[in-house]
């Protein structure tokens, strides 16, 4: 999964730095707010993989006694800061060019090398979108791409693929500001494309905070992992009853897993460590991505209660 993620975010990083580039030499010759907003677009789009790279190696590394867990949350992390760069700098900067060209307009100069820049833009970021887009199909399964957004524990390829669609978006925009602004002779038309630009961006940022800050915080794993986890415990000899499981993702590989089960009564401590020995070995030969598992022998009667705690509403 790491290497098909890095795989989209390289191709995604080639593609906006060329684009920006070019999108900030045709904004010099044209004079256009749109393609001036576009490049700058382009460019916080690549240090956005920058970082997306640098957080996929941190959370790689291996746990050590200071982060026991492992550094799966440094990729949640750099997501969350990718979603504000394009709010701060893409949408931000969008805004501001927008605005600033509708209350001071200037005439465009010859559109030609926008569109064609524009053209090539869209082969580059269509490219760049369709891999990503693989990418999800192969990932989300039977879910909605929506449902898959909000369920994925990996957030690189849907950053990658918001970031393009956004792109794509931006384009069109921006091609449509040209064209209307030369056609109806209004330079201002320009600036308000840009500020569509901006628009779209802010979107593409809150929805992309908005699931990186629910993976810091802490969401549970997928519910085929729980159940993987539960089978494996209620084969092991001595295991009563299992009654349930508690998980946390800290990471795309990296689930903290916290079990519930009743032992048989007649058990001592001592059979029951070696219970929760086997519970362990199993899961691990099961390469199940769990970082640290722990099992609490309990009444099915305390996992009950320890529910209905967690049910109350805080106040």
């Amino acid at each position: 999964m790491a290497h098909s993620s890095k795989l989209v975010v390289y191709v995604a990083l080639a593609a906006n730095i060329g684009i920006a580039v070019a999108k900030f030499i045709a904004a010099a010759i044209s004079g256009s707010s749109s393609m001036l907003s576009e490049g700058v677009h382009s460019l916080v789009d690549s240090v956005n993989e920058v970082l997306l790279l640098y957080g996929l190696r941190r959370s790689q590394q291996r746990p050590t006694r200071q982060h026991p867990l492992g550094f799966g949350r440094e990729l949640y992390f750099w997501s969350f800061i990718v979603a504000l760069l394009v709010l701060a700098l893409g949408a931000g900067f969008s805004l501001y060019e927008g605005v600033n060209h509708i209350l001071a307009p200037e005439p465009l100069r010859d559109p030609t090398v926008n569109y064609i820049v524009l053209a090539v833009g869209a082969l580059f970021e269509g490219s760049s979108w369709w891999l990503s887009l693989k990418s999800v199909q192969r990932k989300k399964g039977k879910l909605g791409y929506f449902e898959a957004f909000r369920n994925t524990k990996d957030p690189t390829t849907f950053s990658v693929l918001f970031e393009d669609s956004a792109a794509l978006l931006g384009l069109a925009i921006a091609g449509l500001g040209v064209y209307l602004s030369h056609a109806l002779d209004d330079p201002r038309i320009d600036g308000w494309a840009s500020i569509g630009i901006a628009v779209v961006l802010a979107t593409a940022s809150a929805l992309l905070a908005r699931e990186s800050k629910a993976l810091l915080i802490g969401e549970p794993a997928q519910p085929n992992l729980l159940a993987k986890v539960c089978g494996i415990a209620g084969q092991v000899d001595g295991v009563e009853a299992v009654n349930g499981v508690l998980t946390v993702q800290v990471g795309p590989d990296h689930v903290l897993v916290a079990l519930s089960a009743a032992f048989e009564d007649h058990l001592t401590t001592v059979e029951i460590e070696e219970r929760v020995r086997i519970i362990e070995a199993r899961t691990k030969e099961a390469n199940l991505p769990i970082v640290a598992l722990f099992i609490k022998p309990q009444t099915p009667e305390g996992w009950r209660q320890r529910l209905r705690e967690l049910d109350e509403p805080s106040t």
